[in-house]
């Protein structure tokens, strides 16, 4: 996925988030993600999530969080180097979003999550529904392909994970209200069930 017009924006405009966009690349460019229809680039993920903000008007601070929102879980770097290169705000908000491997099992994992995006505030929230909107498309995209058997590509169980973005929606929209992220997320979840039920 190219950087597309937003962010490219973005990315000119700011310092900040022109050095988030390196960052995330030298820490995830070799890495892939499959959703079941085949492995695709995992920047791809990253940028789409910053895209989303950036059309949304959110500021760079967040931008900069979304696309290096990965790299303590998945890029090799610690949240004290997030600070140091990035300052405060976005380590905060990296932290926040970083799962915790130690807990397990993997659903009450995913419920510490939440529970620490919910306390973080709006910003983290929104990387948060951006997040979890563009899994769901990948993810959609996969059970075109594969449909059902996407679920051998996951995780956990594709009722599972279901479950657990169904839990997401609940708390974004207790926490956040109908923000345009939100909706779409919602409108994803709806769109994924009524493909699962028609198939």
């Amino acid at each position: 996925m190219a950087v597309t017009r937003e962010l490219e924006s973005a990315s000119e405009r700011s310092a900040l988030v022109r050095g988030a966009l390196e960052r995330a690349r030298a820490a995830h460019d070799d890495q892939t993600r499959d959703n079941g229809a085949g492995p695709t680039p995992f920047m791809d993920h990253l940028l789409g999530v910053a895209e989303q903000l950036a059309q949304d008007g959110y500021r760079d601070e967040v931008i900069a969080a979304a696309l290096l929102h990965d790299v303590v879980e998945s890029g090799g770097l610690g949240v004290e180097q997030v600070r140091a290169e990035f300052g405060d705000e976005i380590a905060h908000l990296v932290e926040a979003l970083s799962e915790r491997p130690e807990i397990e099992p993997h659903g009450e994992r995913k419920d510490d999550l939440r529970r620490r995006v919910a306390a973080a505030g709006p910003d983290a929230q929104a990387i948060y529904a951006a997040d979890k909107l563009s899994n769901i498309e990948a993810l959609r995209e996969g059970y075109r392909v594969s449909g059902e058997k996407v679920d051998s590509t996951l995780a956990v169980s594709l009722d599972d994970k279901v479950r657990i973005w169904e839990k997401d929606l609940e708390m974004l929209l207790d926490q956040s209200g109908g923000t345009p992220l939100v909706d779409r997320l919602a409108d994803a979840l709806a769109e994924l069930a009524a493909e699962r039920a028609s198939a």
